[in-house]
């Protein structure tokens, strides 16, 4: 038996110590070699020299009083992370498993016995290098550090998205009228105070377009960048947990897809944000599950596609065009923010691609995520060539539809100076019903307006009327990157933000006629 137990002790891959603690002096019995491969000691050391608990191999002196402590109060120390020093001088993060007994020559009874906390102690401990599975827990705290501050910043970007929106209304308005009076004749003094008014509002228009510009913008670092390492390198960060969750991961990465140019830590958020709402809806729903990440070039787009899918419950078909608004989640209260994909989102945004959700019902879940290669804008169908702007015909109808009175004032009063015969609503209520009653060749609409807002009412039009619902240019203050982008990009109608100059609008009228 003692030779089948030397030779365990000599050929396991874990480092075996057996030494002697006595008056905080811990004496070397016998370490197997590969204590000593871990340490750097040569083969050939002798046992008494490799002290792997001497003061000279902890990087900080408390944490071994600490661990000493324990086992002496313990009796054990079970999976213990240590800073140790290899021989070298290198760091390296070490686990260890021990156990401590007062020593046999200790444990007498009478005068001559020591107490337990002088006499020596018996020290039998494993050693295992968990350095490269530091590395990965603090990568992966890094980056979850990285996605708690993305989150904060849409949210910041939303809170901006409402105080934008409040400011845009009224410098539109102030623009709009201000423009309006500079072409009629004026006393000079009154001439240099409307420029002044004119260049304070344009002003504070470009300082909400900076924090508009802000809440969107993130520092990146763009790169040309393996989508597929990066993939690879996200699910080596989840490996553990995916281990531990009965969680099967298949790839089929397509082999020498193009390079993409892109932030690598951003694209890792995104994958990220979707691997992690994978595992947690596939963990709810039954407990285990079945990830599979596919990977191909759209050469007639010009794009690296990544398609991500679980088996778990999936999205249900009510919840689908909601999913990548903020603050919306599918999770129960206080296990999401709702923030997770509306980042991937922008983040998609900004790298000019795109992310998606297939709508599949029952049968897990299925995102895909589009990268232009190499910086390129993912090719989108080509545009007719412009057409020259038609002229006013006369008796051409506009509707204008603004609570802002003043600004829809200022609006109507410039497209009546074109030609136009303007009539005027002030909700989408209102407007409705007039539509109702009398067809329009331009209909210029705000989005965010109280009891129908514009949204509403280009459902109603395009269902009743959808010859009308083409002929609509909105104007909206809201920050680009919301639920309104989406919104206006599924619309096909043309659009201006707030706030804007009056010609520029004439000119989208105009344009609208053809």
């Amino acid at each position: 038996m003692s030779l089948v137990f030397e030779r365990f002790f000599l050929t396991l891959q874990e480092g075996v110590y057996i030494g002697r603690l006595d008056a905080g002096e811990i004496r070397t019995v016998v370490a197997n070699p590969q204590l000593r491969l871990l340490f750097g000691w040569p083969d050939d050391k002798a046992s008494e020299e490799v002290r792997p608990f001497d003061t000279d191999r902890f990087v900080d002196q408390q944490a071994r009083r600490t661990f000493l402590e324990q086992l002496k109060r313990d009796g054990s120390a079970i999976g213990y992370s240590l800073r140790l020093r290899r021989v070298d001088g290198s760091a390296m993060w070490v686990e260890v498993t021990a156990r401590a007994e007062l020593d046999a020559e200790s444990r007498g009874v009478g005068d001559g016995a020591a107490s337990p906390a002088s006499a020596p102690f018996r020290i039998e401990a494993i050693l295992r290098d968990v350095s490269e599975r530091k590395k990965l827990q603090d990568q992966a705290r890094d980056l979850d550090h990285e996605l708690s501050q993305a989150e904060k910043l849409a949210a910041l970007g939303q809170t901006m998205s409402g105080v934008a929106h409040e400011l845009n209304n009224p410098l539109a308005t102030i623009l709009a009228c201000a423009e309006r009076l500079a072409g009629r004749p004026l006393e000079d003094e009154t001439k240099r105070d409307l420029d002044a008014i004119h260049n304070a509002a344009d002003r504070a228009a470009r300082i909400v377009r900076n924090l508009q510009t802000f809440a969107r913008k993130r520092h990146t670092t763009r790169t040309l960048v393996d989508l597929n390492q990066v993939v690879k390198d996200t699910l080596a960060l989840r490996a553990y947990d995916q281990r531990a969750s009965n969680i099967v991961i298949l790839q089929a990465l397509a082999a020498g897809l193009p390079p993409v140019f892109a932030d690598p830590h951003q694209i890792q958020q995104v994958l990220l944000n979707l691997v992690v709402n994978a595992e947690q809806a596939m963990l709810g729903s039954h407990g285990r599950g079945t990830l599979i990440l596919r990977s191909w070039h759209d050469a007639e787009r010009e794009a690296i596609v990544l398609e991500v899918s679980d088996d778990g419950p999936g999205v249900p078909e009510t919840m689908q065009p909601r999913i990548f608004d903020p603050f919306f989640t599918t999770k129960a209260v206080g296990k999401g923010t709702g923030l997770g994909l509306a980042v991937a989102y922008a983040i998609a945004q900004e790298h000019g691609g795109r992310i998606s959700i297939v709508p599949v019902t029952g049968r897990g879940a299925t995102f895909v995520f589009e990268l232009p290669v190499g910086g390129r804008q993912i090719k989108l169908p080509e545009s007719r060539p412009a057409t020259p702007l038609p002229d006013v015909p006369r008796g051409t109808r506009a509707l204008v539809i603004e609570d802002e009175r003043a600004l829809g004032e200022a609006v109507a009063d410039a497209l009546r100076d074109d030609g136009f015969d303007v009539d005027r609503s002030f909700d989408g209520g209102d407007a409705l019903a007039t539509l109702r009653q009398r067809t329009y060749d331009v209909i210029i609409c705000d989005l965010k307006m109280p009891t129908v807002d514009g949204m509403t009412l280009f459902g109603r039009v395009s269902a009743e009327m959808p010859q009308l619902a083409r002929r609509i240019v909105f104007v909206t203050g809201d920050v680009a990157g919301t639920e309104t982008e989406r919104f206006l990009e599924s619309s096909g109608c043309r659009w201006l933000p707030k706030p804007f100059r009056l010609r520029e609008l004439v000119r989208v009228a105009r344009e609208t006629l053809a």
